[in-house]
Protein backbone atom coordinates (compact mmCIF):
# COMPACT_ATOMS: atom_id res chain seq x y z
CA UNK A 1 0.00 0.00 0.00
CA UNK A 2 1.91 2.89 -0.80
CA UNK A 3 0.63 6.42 0.07
CA UNK A 4 0.48 9.53 -2.13
CA UNK A 5 1.47 12.72 -1.23
CA UNK A 6 0.06 15.67 -2.67
CA UNK A 7 1.95 19.15 -2.17
CA UNK A 8 5.89 19.98 -1.84
CA UNK A 9 6.13 22.48 1.52
CA UNK A 10 7.11 21.94 4.62
CA UNK A 11 4.22 19.23 5.36
CA UNK A 12 4.15 17.23 2.38
CA UNK A 13 8.02 16.49 2.46
CA UNK A 14 8.12 16.28 6.14
CA UNK A 15 4.79 13.31 5.81
CA UNK A 16 6.99 11.93 2.93
CA UNK A 17 10.29 11.70 5.75
CA UNK A 18 8.33 9.97 8.24
CA UNK A 19 6.57 7.52 5.81
CA UNK A 20 9.94 6.31 4.56
CA UNK A 21 11.50 6.21 8.17
CA UNK A 22 8.56 3.66 8.74
CA UNK A 23 9.23 1.77 5.37
CA UNK A 24 6.90 3.02 3.82
CA UNK A 25 8.15 5.42 0.55
CA UNK A 26 6.34 7.66 -0.64
CA UNK A 27 5.28 9.12 -3.91
CA UNK A 28 5.23 12.51 -3.74
CA UNK A 29 3.43 15.23 -6.66
CA UNK A 30 5.13 18.31 -6.09
CA UNK A 31 2.63 20.64 -7.84
CA UNK A 32 2.96 24.13 -9.91
CA UNK A 33 5.02 25.41 -6.72
CA UNK A 34 7.60 22.97 -5.52
CA UNK A 35 8.62 23.68 -1.60
CA UNK A 36 5.11 25.37 -1.18
CA UNK A 37 4.84 29.20 -0.07
CA UNK A 38 8.05 29.78 1.86
CA UNK A 39 9.93 29.50 -1.62
CA UNK A 40 8.34 33.32 -2.66
CA UNK A 41 10.34 34.52 0.61
CA UNK A 42 13.69 35.42 1.26
CA UNK A 43 15.43 34.31 4.85
CA UNK A 44 13.24 32.29 7.21
CA UNK A 45 14.72 33.19 11.01
CA UNK A 46 12.21 31.55 12.90
CA UNK A 47 12.42 28.20 11.73
CA UNK A 48 14.44 26.12 14.36
CA UNK A 49 17.61 25.22 14.49
CA UNK A 50 19.21 27.96 12.30
CA UNK A 51 20.16 30.42 14.87
CA UNK A 52 21.16 32.97 12.08
CA UNK A 53 18.68 32.42 9.67
CA UNK A 54 18.72 30.14 6.65
CA UNK A 55 17.63 30.98 2.47
CA UNK A 56 14.01 30.16 2.08
CA UNK A 57 14.80 28.07 -0.90
CA UNK A 58 17.70 26.26 0.54
CA UNK A 59 15.62 24.89 3.45
CA UNK A 60 12.97 23.73 1.41
CA UNK A 61 15.84 21.75 -0.99
CA UNK A 62 17.15 20.21 2.24
CA UNK A 63 13.78 19.09 3.16
CA UNK A 64 13.32 17.68 -0.24
CA UNK A 65 16.65 16.04 -0.31
CA UNK A 66 15.81 14.53 3.12
CA UNK A 67 12.24 12.97 2.06
CA UNK A 68 14.32 11.73 -1.39
CA UNK A 69 16.82 9.69 1.00
CA UNK A 70 14.07 8.39 3.14
CA UNK A 71 13.10 6.84 -0.33
CA UNK A 72 10.39 9.16 -1.23
CA UNK A 73 9.60 9.41 -5.00
CA UNK A 74 9.15 12.87 -6.16
CA UNK A 75 6.91 13.71 -9.47
CA UNK A 76 7.43 16.83 -11.46
CA UNK A 77 3.61 17.31 -12.26
CA UNK A 78 -0.01 18.79 -10.43
CA UNK A 79 -2.69 17.30 -10.14
CA UNK A 80 -5.85 18.12 -12.43
CA UNK A 81 -8.34 15.73 -11.46
CA UNK A 82 -9.70 13.56 -8.46
CA UNK A 83 -11.50 11.21 -8.02
CA UNK A 84 -11.91 10.11 -4.13
CA UNK A 85 -15.48 8.62 -4.36
CA UNK A 86 -14.22 5.11 -3.56
CA UNK A 87 -10.69 3.52 -3.12
CA UNK A 88 -8.82 3.24 -4.70
CA UNK A 89 -8.44 6.99 -5.09
CA UNK A 90 -7.51 8.09 -8.56
CA UNK A 91 -5.46 11.08 -9.62
CA UNK A 92 -4.94 12.14 -12.99
CA UNK A 93 -1.79 14.54 -13.31
CA UNK A 94 -1.55 16.92 -15.99
CA UNK A 95 0.65 14.53 -18.45
CA UNK A 96 -2.25 12.81 -18.84
CA UNK A 97 -1.41 9.92 -16.23
CA UNK A 98 -3.39 8.41 -13.77
CA UNK A 99 -1.99 7.39 -10.06
CA UNK A 100 -4.29 5.29 -7.78
CA UNK A 101 -3.63 4.85 -3.70
CA UNK A 102 -5.66 3.83 -1.00
CA UNK A 103 -3.74 6.29 1.29
CA UNK A 104 -3.61 10.03 0.24
CA UNK A 105 -2.30 12.80 2.51
CA UNK A 106 -3.47 16.58 1.03
CA UNK A 107 -0.59 18.63 1.34
CA UNK A 108 -1.88 21.55 -1.35
CA UNK A 109 -1.15 24.50 0.72
CA UNK A 110 -2.80 27.79 0.65
CA UNK A 111 -2.50 30.52 -1.64
CA UNK A 112 -1.88 34.18 -0.27
CA UNK A 113 -4.40 36.86 -2.26
CA UNK A 114 -2.95 39.53 -4.01
CA UNK A 115 -4.33 42.74 -5.33
CA UNK A 116 -3.04 42.00 -8.87
CA UNK A 117 -0.88 44.63 -9.72
CA UNK A 118 2.02 43.93 -11.58
CA UNK A 119 4.64 45.40 -8.95
CA UNK A 120 3.66 42.55 -6.47
CA UNK A 121 5.40 40.16 -8.88
CA UNK A 122 8.06 42.88 -9.93
CA UNK A 123 9.08 43.61 -5.87
CA UNK A 124 8.34 39.94 -4.59
CA UNK A 125 10.77 39.26 -1.78
CA UNK A 126 11.91 42.87 -2.29
CA UNK A 127 9.40 44.80 -0.16
CA UNK A 128 6.18 42.56 -0.70
CA UNK A 129 5.05 40.16 1.40
CA UNK A 130 1.90 37.97 2.69
CA UNK A 131 3.32 37.25 6.40
CA UNK A 132 4.39 39.45 8.45
CA UNK A 133 5.40 37.37 11.29
CA UNK A 134 7.36 35.71 8.34
CA UNK A 135 9.44 39.21 7.48
CA UNK A 136 8.03 41.31 9.98
CA UNK A 137 11.93 41.12 11.30
CA UNK A 138 13.26 42.47 7.98
CA UNK A 139 11.71 45.60 8.46
CA UNK A 140 12.75 47.12 12.41
CA UNK A 141 12.57 50.33 12.55
CA UNK A 142 11.46 51.19 9.39
CA UNK A 143 7.66 52.20 7.45
CA UNK A 144 5.69 49.78 6.19
CA UNK A 145 2.03 49.44 4.96
CA UNK A 146 -0.24 46.60 5.77
CA UNK A 147 -3.47 46.29 3.45
CA UNK A 148 -6.83 44.83 4.48
CA UNK A 149 -9.62 45.95 6.96
CA UNK A 150 -10.17 41.98 9.16
CA UNK A 151 -8.93 40.39 11.56
CA UNK A 152 -5.76 39.55 10.27
CA UNK A 153 -4.91 43.04 8.61
CA UNK A 154 -5.50 44.57 12.36
CA UNK A 155 -3.36 41.25 13.62
CA UNK A 156 -0.35 42.17 11.19
CA UNK A 157 -0.44 45.96 11.66
CA UNK A 158 -0.36 45.18 15.44
CA UNK A 159 2.29 42.45 15.22
CA UNK A 160 4.64 44.62 12.68
CA UNK A 161 4.12 47.93 15.89
CA UNK A 162 5.74 46.18 17.78
CA UNK A 163 8.73 46.07 15.28
CA UNK A 164 8.49 48.92 13.24
CA UNK A 165 8.71 52.79 13.37
CA UNK A 166 5.01 52.99 11.74
CA UNK A 167 2.66 51.13 10.09
CA UNK A 168 0.02 52.45 8.14
CA UNK A 169 -3.26 49.98 7.93
CA UNK A 170 -4.64 50.72 4.26
CA UNK A 171 -8.14 49.82 4.28
CA UNK A 172 -10.39 50.06 1.00
CA UNK A 173 -13.87 50.84 2.52
CA UNK A 174 -14.59 53.49 5.13
CA UNK A 175 -14.52 51.16 8.23
CA UNK A 176 -12.93 48.01 9.89
CA UNK A 177 -14.45 44.52 9.01
CA UNK A 178 -12.43 43.10 12.32
CA UNK A 179 -14.36 42.70 16.25
CA UNK A 180 -14.61 45.37 17.97
CA UNK A 181 -11.61 44.39 20.47
CA UNK A 182 -8.98 44.30 17.51
CA UNK A 183 -9.92 47.36 16.15
CA UNK A 184 -9.95 49.08 19.59
CA UNK A 185 -6.64 47.23 19.99
CA UNK A 186 -5.24 48.74 16.60
CA UNK A 187 -6.93 52.45 17.17
CA UNK A 188 -5.13 52.37 20.25
CA UNK A 189 -1.76 51.45 19.13
CA UNK A 190 0.23 55.00 18.46
CA UNK A 191 2.01 53.73 15.87
CA UNK A 192 -0.37 52.49 13.45
CA UNK A 193 -2.24 54.96 11.37
CA UNK A 194 -5.48 53.93 9.11
CA UNK A 195 -6.17 55.07 5.94
CA UNK A 196 -9.88 54.42 5.55
CA UNK A 197 -11.54 54.61 1.46
CA UNK A 198 -7.50 53.73 0.09
CA UNK A 199 -6.29 51.81 -2.47
CA UNK A 200 -2.78 50.98 -3.61
CA UNK A 201 -2.17 51.32 -7.18
CA UNK A 202 1.31 50.56 -7.50
CA UNK A 203 4.61 50.77 -5.94
CA UNK A 204 8.06 52.84 -6.81
CA UNK A 205 11.66 52.40 -5.50
CA UNK A 206 14.82 51.31 -7.45
CA UNK A 207 16.13 48.20 -5.43
CA UNK A 208 13.53 47.35 -3.21
CA UNK A 209 10.28 48.82 -2.24
CA UNK A 210 10.45 52.83 -1.62
CA UNK A 211 6.90 53.36 -1.63
CA UNK A 212 3.41 53.00 -2.56
CA UNK A 213 0.52 55.04 -5.21
CA UNK A 214 -2.05 55.44 -3.48
CA UNK A 215 -5.54 56.42 -4.38
CA UNK A 216 -7.71 57.94 -1.72
CA UNK A 217 -12.20 57.91 -2.41
CA UNK A 218 -11.60 56.21 -5.61
CA UNK A 219 -14.94 57.14 -8.00
CA UNK A 220 -15.82 59.91 -5.93
CA UNK A 221 -15.92 63.86 -6.31
CA UNK A 222 -12.97 63.80 -4.16
CA UNK A 223 -11.24 61.23 -5.49
CA UNK A 224 -7.29 61.92 -5.33
CA UNK A 225 -4.41 60.57 -5.43
CA UNK A 226 -0.83 60.62 -3.25
CA UNK A 227 2.59 58.54 -3.19
CA UNK A 228 3.49 57.13 0.42
CA UNK A 229 6.76 56.70 1.43
CA UNK A 230 7.19 53.09 2.92
CA UNK A 231 9.86 50.24 2.97
CA UNK A 232 7.67 47.11 2.60
CA UNK A 233 4.04 46.65 2.16
CA UNK A 234 2.16 43.33 3.24
CA UNK A 235 -0.81 41.74 1.87
CA UNK A 236 -3.25 41.12 4.38
CA UNK A 237 -6.78 40.36 2.34
CA UNK A 238 -6.53 36.27 2.91
CA UNK A 239 -5.78 33.12 1.83
CA UNK A 240 -7.47 30.67 -0.70
CA UNK A 241 -6.70 27.02 0.57
CA UNK A 242 -6.11 24.90 -2.40
CA UNK A 243 -8.58 22.69 -1.92
CA UNK A 244 -11.07 23.12 -4.66
CA UNK A 245 -10.32 19.73 -6.62
CA UNK A 246 -11.69 17.58 -3.30
CA UNK A 247 -14.13 19.26 -2.41
CA UNK A 248 -17.09 17.29 -4.10
CA UNK A 249 -15.72 14.74 -1.32
CA UNK A 250 -13.85 16.27 1.57
CA UNK A 251 -15.17 18.14 3.65
CA UNK A 252 -14.59 21.98 3.94
CA UNK A 253 -15.58 24.95 5.39
CA UNK A 254 -16.70 28.06 3.93
CA UNK A 255 -13.43 29.43 3.22
CA UNK A 256 -12.58 26.04 1.68
CA UNK A 257 -10.04 24.91 4.81
CA UNK A 258 -10.26 21.28 4.83
CA UNK A 259 -12.35 20.47 7.94
CA UNK A 260 -10.10 17.29 10.25
CA UNK A 261 -11.18 15.58 12.78
CA UNK A 262 -10.28 18.21 15.60
CA UNK A 263 -6.67 18.40 16.51
CA UNK A 264 -5.51 15.43 14.23
CA UNK A 265 -5.30 15.04 10.60
CA UNK A 266 -8.21 13.02 9.99
CA UNK A 267 -10.39 13.93 6.78
CA UNK A 268 -14.17 12.40 6.29
CA UNK A 269 -12.70 10.03 3.90
CA UNK A 270 -11.05 6.69 4.91
CA UNK A 271 -7.29 6.59 4.52
CA UNK A 272 -7.06 10.84 3.02
CA UNK A 273 -5.30 12.91 5.88
CA UNK A 274 -5.11 16.57 5.34
CA UNK A 275 -1.65 18.57 6.67
CA UNK A 276 -0.80 22.10 6.23
CA UNK A 277 -2.18 25.40 4.81
CA UNK A 278 -4.54 23.32 3.16
CA UNK A 279 -6.15 22.59 6.71
CA UNK A 280 -5.05 25.44 8.77
CA UNK A 281 -7.23 28.86 9.03
CA UNK A 282 -5.20 29.96 11.84
CA UNK A 283 -1.64 29.38 12.33
CA UNK A 284 -0.03 29.28 9.10
CA UNK A 285 3.64 28.70 9.74
CA UNK A 286 6.71 26.49 8.06
CA UNK A 287 6.78 24.92 11.26
CA UNK A 288 3.07 24.40 12.28
CA UNK A 289 2.85 23.20 8.25
CA UNK A 290 5.82 20.25 9.08
CA UNK A 291 4.22 19.53 11.90
CA UNK A 292 0.76 18.45 10.43
CA UNK A 293 3.15 16.67 8.69
CA UNK A 294 4.31 14.17 10.77
CA UNK A 295 0.95 13.97 12.25
CA UNK A 296 -0.85 12.90 8.94
CA UNK A 297 2.07 10.28 8.40
CA UNK A 298 1.69 9.01 11.68
CA UNK A 299 -1.68 8.59 11.20
CA UNK A 300 -1.64 7.01 7.70
CA UNK A 301 1.08 4.55 9.13
CA UNK A 302 -1.43 3.92 11.77
CA UNK A 303 -4.47 3.29 9.26
CA UNK A 304 -2.04 1.18 7.05
CA UNK A 305 -1.18 -1.67 9.66
CA UNK A 306 -4.86 -1.50 10.39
Amino acid sequence: MSPIIIGSGPAGYTAAIYLGRSGHKATIIEGLQPGGQLTTTTIVENFPGFPDGVDANQLMDNMRRQAVNCGAEIMHNSVVKADLSQQPYTLTLDNGSVLSADVLIIATGATAKYLGLSDEQKYQGMGVSACATCDGFFYRRKTVGVVGGGDTACEEATYLAGLCEKVYLIVRKPYLRATQAMQQRVMDNDKIEILFETNVTGLYGDDGVEGAHLVHRKGEADEHTSDLPISGLFLAIGHKPNSDLFKPWINTDEQGYIITDGPTPLTNLPGVFAAGDVADPLYRQAINAAASGCRAAMEAIKYMKE
